[in-house]
C-alpha cells in the first residue's frame, strides 16, 4: 500500500495532449528514468520491469506498449513540452 502512494499507477498508453497534463506531472520522474535507461542502452524489457513495474515475461505486449508510449511522451517533453515547463504556463 505504501509503495503505491510513492509510485503513481502507470497507464498502458500515456494520455496524449499538446500541452503538459496532470499525468505528466505525476510521471515526470518515470520519463527521466526512461530517457536515462534508453541512453544507457537498456532493453525495453529491462525498462518495463525496473521502471514501469510491468513483468515483460508475463505481459510482453503490455510491457512493450507502455514503454514505447512513455518514451514517446518523454521525447515529446524534451523537444516540445520543456517550453511549457519554463514559460510558467499552467498545465491543461
Amino acid at each position: 500500500m505504501e509503495d503505491r502512494l510513492l509510485k503513481p499507477a502507470v497507464a498502458d498508453d500515456v494520455p496524449w495532449a499538446e500541452s503538459l497534463t496532470g499525468y505528466d506531472d505525476e510521471h515526470f520522474t518515470i520519463y527521466l528514468k526512461l530517457l536515462d535507461a534508453c541512453a544507457g542502452n537498456a532493453s525495453e524489457e529491462q525498462m518495463a520491469q525496473a521502471i514501469l513495474g510491468i513483468d515483460p515475461v508475463q505481459e510482453p505486449t503490455r510491457a512493450q506498449r507502455a514503454v514505447r508510449s512513455h518514451l514517446a511522451r518523454a521525447h515529446w517533453l524534451v523537444v516540445e513540452g520543456y517550453k511549457e515547463l519554463f514559460s510558467g504556463r499552467q498545465k491543461a
